[in-house]
This record gives C-alpha cells, sequence and structure tokens, in this order.
C-alpha cells in the first residue's frame, strides 16, 4: 500500500481555493475578441455567455453594474471583444472571465486599444492634476495646432477675435489618418522650440470614433506632457474623449469652447475695470473730503494759534496801553491848567481878602502842588512798566528772535515755503538766516512718516 500523510491531503474546496488564488494573483485584465454564444440574460439582470474562436470557449459573466451601460443589444454569433478579469469559481470549479466592458468588434478594437493605453499612461502618473499647468491668465500670444482649412480652425479665430484680439498663428497639421500624430507632435515641438507662444490650442470638429482615433496616440500623449507651454484641447463634440484630453493641462468640449477658455472676455474686463474705476473714484472723493475737513479745523486752528495772531493781540494791548497813557498825559495837562487857574483866583483873591484867608488857600494850594507831582510819577511809572512788559513779549515774538534760536525761513521766487510739496528736486531757493540769506539747491526731498 502507499503510504499518505493526512496533512498531504486536500479537499475540493481547498484546491479550488488554491487555483483560485493563483489564477486571480497572477492574471491582470484582459482584452478578449470572439464570438457570443449561450448568451442568457438572466432575469437578476446578470448576463452568462460564453466567447469563442474556432479552437476555444471561454465562460464569461457580465454583472449588472458593468453591463448597464451597454450601448448596444449583443446576440449570439455577434463578434465583440470584452475586457475583465480571470476569477475562479469556486462552486462549480471553473475559471471564467468576469467582463466589466463590452464592445462590438471593430469599435470594440479601437476602444480596447483606447482603454489600454489610457490605463498604462495613467499608472505613468500622466494624467496627474499635479503635473496641469496653469493657463496665463492675459495671454499674449495663441499658437494653433490644426487643419488650417478646417471650419474648427475659423470657430477659434472668430471666438478670439470676438473675447480678445490677439495674434494667433496656425501650425497646420492633420487631423485624422495614420500621419496625422506626427504633424501633431511636430506642431506642438514648433511652438514649444522655435516661436514660443503662452497658449496652445490642439483642436479638431466632430467626428466618428475611428477619426478622431488619431488623438489616442501614445507619442502624441508624451509630447503634450512634456510641453513647456499649456496646452487646451478641443476635440470633437462635448462626448468625445481622447488621451489628448487626459494628458492635455485643459480639456474643452468643442475647438470653440477651448478658445473661450484661453482667453478672457473683453466686455467683462471692462465691466470690471469701470466698476473698479467707479469704486477708486468715490474712495478719492470720500479722501480728499475728508483732508478738506481736516485741513479747514487745522487753518482755524493756526488762527487762533498761530505766532502771526498772538503778535497781532500783543500788538493791540500796546495800542491800548500807549492810548491809556495819552489819556493820562492829557489829564496831568488838564490838571495843571485847574492849577493855573486856581493861582490866577488866588492872585485875584489876595486883593479882595485878607492875611489869614490868603495863608490858608496858599497852604491848600501847595498841599495840591506837592501831591499832584507824585500821583502823577505814581502813575506815569506804572504805564511805562506795562510797556516794557508788553516790548519784552513783542520782541520774543519776533522773526528776529527766531532767526537768532536757529530759525531760518526759505523762499522761492520770494515766496515763503511753508511744504515739500512747493519745491521740486532741482530747484533754487533762498535761505534767510539772522545774519543774511544763503542760495541753495533742491537735491532730494523726504516727507514726514515715509
Amino acid at each position: 500500500m502507499i503510504s499518505i500523510n493526512k496533512e498531504e491531503i486536500f479537499t475540493v474546496s481547498e484546491v479550488n481555493s488554491h487555483i483560485k488564488h493563483v489564477i486571480e494573483g497572477g492574471i491582470s485584465t484582459l482584452f478578449v475578441e470572439g464570438e457570443i454564444s449561450n448568451y442568457t440574460h438572466h432575469r437578476s439582470g446578470h448576463i452568462y455567455f460564453s466567447i469563442k474562436d474556432m479552437n476555444s470557449t471561454l465562460k464569461c459573466v457580465f454583472f449588472r453594474n458593468y453591463n448597464m451601460y451597454l450601448d448596444f443589444a449583443p446576440n449570439d454569433g455577434d463578434k465583440v471583444i470584452v475586457a475583465g478579469k480571470v476569477t475562479v469559481y469556486e462552486t462549480g470549479g471553473q475559471y471564467q472571465l468576469n467582463v466589466t466592458k463590452m464592445y462590438s468588434a471593430g469599435k470594440g478594437l479601437l476602444q480596447a486599444e483606447f482603454e489600454k493605453l489610457k490605463k498604462k499612461l495613467s499608472e505613468e502618473g500622466l494624467f496627474d492634476p499635479a503635473h496641469k499647468q496653469p493657463l496665463p491668465r492675459f495671454p499674449e500670444k495663441i499658437g494653433v495646432v490644426s487643419s488650417p482649412t478646417a471650419a474648427a480652425f475659423q470657430d477659434i479665430c472668430n471666438v478670439l477675435t470676438r473675447r480678445y484680439p490677439v495674434p494667433v498663428y496656425i501650425y497646420p497639421a492633420l487631423t485624422q489618418g495614420e500621419s496625422a500624430p506626427e504633424t501633431l507632435i511636430a506642431g506642438i515641438r514648433y511652438f514649444n522650440q522655435h516661436y514660443p507662444v503662452d497658449v496652445i490650442i490642439l483642436g479638431r470638429g466632430g467626428g466618428s470614433q475611428e477619426d478622431l482615433f488619431c488623438f489616442n496616440d501614445e507619442p502624441l500623449a508624451r509630447e503634450i506632457y512634456a510641453s513647456k507651454i499649456p496646452i487646451i484641447t478641443g476635440i470633437g463634440h462635448e462626448i468625445d474623449f481622447t488621451i489628448a484630453d487626459f494628458v492635455s493641462d485643459l480639456r474643452a468640449p468643442t475647438p470653440s469652447a477651448a478658445a473661450e477658455l484661453a482667453v478672457p472676455d473683453k466686455r467683462e474686463l471692462l465691466q470690471n475695470l469701470r466698476e473698479k474705476q467707479n469704486k477708486l473714484t468715490m474712495i478719492i472723493n470720500h479722501k480728499v473730503k475728508d483732508k478738506k475737513i481736516a485741513l479747514g479745523d487745522l487753518g482755524k486752528r493756526m488762527q487762533v494759534q498761530s505766532p502771526e495772531s498772538r503778535l497781532q493781540n500783543f500788538q493791540q494791548r500796546l495800542d491800548e496801553s500807549v492810548f491809556k497813557l495819552t489819556y493820562f498825559g492829557q489829564k496831568v495837562s488838564r490838571k495843571k491848567e485847574e492849577i493855573n487857574s486856581i493861582s490866577r483866583h488866588f492872585a485875584l483873591l489876595m486883593k479882595k481878602i485878607g492875611r489869614e484867608r490868603v495863608d490858608e488857600y496858599r497852604y491848600v494850594l501847595k498841599t495840591n502842588s506837592l501831591d499832584l507831582p507824585r500821583l502823577g510819577k505814581e502813575a506815569l511809572l506804572r504805564e511805562q512798566n506795562r510797556l516794557s512788559s508788553l516790548d519784552g513779549k513783542l520782541k520774543a515774538l519776533s522773526p528776529q528772535r527766531a532767526f537768532e534760536r536757529g530759525f531760518s525761513m526759505l523762499h522761492k521766487d520770494k515766496v515763503i515755503i511753508k511744504s515739500i510739496d512747493s519745491v521740486s528736486i532741482g530747484d533754487k531757493i533762498a535761505v534767510t538766516l539772522s545774519d543774511g540769506v544763503l542760495s541753495c539747491a533742491i537735491e532730494n526731498k523726504t516727507k514726514n512718516g515715509v
């Protein structure tokens, strides 16, 4: 008998599970072309069928969450291309293809190539948003890689002329056929290496999947990725997507839309400028009004507190003192006249009255004569002291005293300079000091607080 170790014996489930892990772990997504047979659309929504060629058959399952996006109704005998992953159905011990996409033959082959290249470039990072270049806000030159005779190029020019007129340079390229990718690549290189522009538009009008397939070229995708100039693609219609769209810096649904995305709208810019101008004008007017009010208040305060105003005040007080002194002198004169009058009367009285009365009047006259000079001297001294005090204050406020303290006065064309805004660099000015005048030239200006 053969001796068998129990640890070497596997159950059927273990074998099928092991095969499942080996197959599913070692085979990536496949694109398989063949003919449909045994097609069954289950009421659950899942589709079961086989795909075969002349020599073999492969069981397939197309689950509902994937087949709901089918754009055609498959039948037995249809030639298709399916994309999916090989799995093992452990219960039945058989492998099958879990289909994720199905394409009709012809279109299906192109789509399969598209999906394969898309997957490859995506894994390499060519579609990564981090590599997308920002578009310039105000481009000065636009380069277009397209057919110069196509309506798409005329649409681009019309949109640019209407929105934001800038020079447009066309590199004539094929946009359909096997030779098209080479000319498209040459156009991108031309603008990058020989005639720099701010933005490149890669575009063509609508067409079938076969017509647009030249934009699914791998070398073209890598050229777009390597471009130092931002590229906008506008290929086909809104529902059309190509590899060039995924790798470009910005995808537009149509060539016209690509032109709109490439430049701003001059009407919006003008409207924005008008709004900003109005806002700026309003702010300036408010500022000017506030400054005028502040300047008026400052002028009033200067009128009250200025040296000139204070000097005028002292001059007025001096005039009052002189007036009072003059008035007092006149009063003294009147008193003298009164004394002279009394003296004349006294002479007459000497003749009319006796010696006693004469002596009495003589005593009164003598007393008044002694008091009058004393009172006059005291009043005169008080006014002289007051006048001397006012004279000292007047001298302290005089311009000459300010010059002696180190101040100076600046003139330009005999006009006093009160602000640095009144002169310019290179102007000739005169500087008045306590002992003379200097002639100077302005070499520099520095405003307070700047």
